[in-house]
């Protein structure tokens, strides 16, 4: 085993681990952060999405030692106490999940659509989500959602002077 120095949410974690281990195996098991789940194990559904360096990753498929010194975020990292993030608030606002075992990949898809494209086009959701199943079919909801929290987040950056 090696060492590891990952940066996961703001925090560096030691980790001994293989180089050649997934990074999903990684959080969930040795840090506790069950956020991401586990589905294809492809990096093909988006169940185990993150950010790592801000861009979106398939943590199945990412390998720990391609990711020591970046920045990694899952979705734990998104609240802010008991206040959701706003992505968060609007997945639940309409009811754009249903059993969720993919709400934390969309979620975190979504997070970075909005980043790099504050008022998208369905184009735009559609280019980004596509590679992210719901085996419920929730898409119209989902698509629903994304739209409310763009807006949210808009007026947010309005109504604070530009800062998010």
């Amino acid at each position: 085993m090696a060492r590891h120095v990952l940066r996961v949410n703001g925090k560096d974690h030691e980790v001994d681990a293989e180089p050649g281990d997934s990074l999903l195996s990684l959080l969930r098991d040795d840090l506790g952060l069950t956020g991401s789940k586990f589905g294809c194990g492809e990096g093909f559904c988006g169940a185990c999405t993150v950010l790592i360096d801000g861009q979106l990753t398939r943590s199945c498929v990412t390998r720990v030692g391609a990711v020591a010194g970046k920045a990694i975020a899952t979705v734990e990292s998104l609240a802010a106490g008991d206040r959701l993030h706003p992505v968060q608030q609007a997945f639940l606002d309409a009811e754009a999940f249903q059993c969720g075992y993919c709400t934390s990949g969309m979620v975190m898809a979504t997070v970075a659509l909005l980043k790099n494209t504050p008022n998208p086009t369905e184009q735009d959701i559609a280019r980004v989500m596509d590679r992210n199943v719901c085996r419920c079919g929730t898409y119209p909801r989902i698509v629903d959602a994304i739209k409310r929290a763009a807006q949210q987040m808009r007026t947010t950056t309005t109504a604070v002077g530009g800062q998010r």
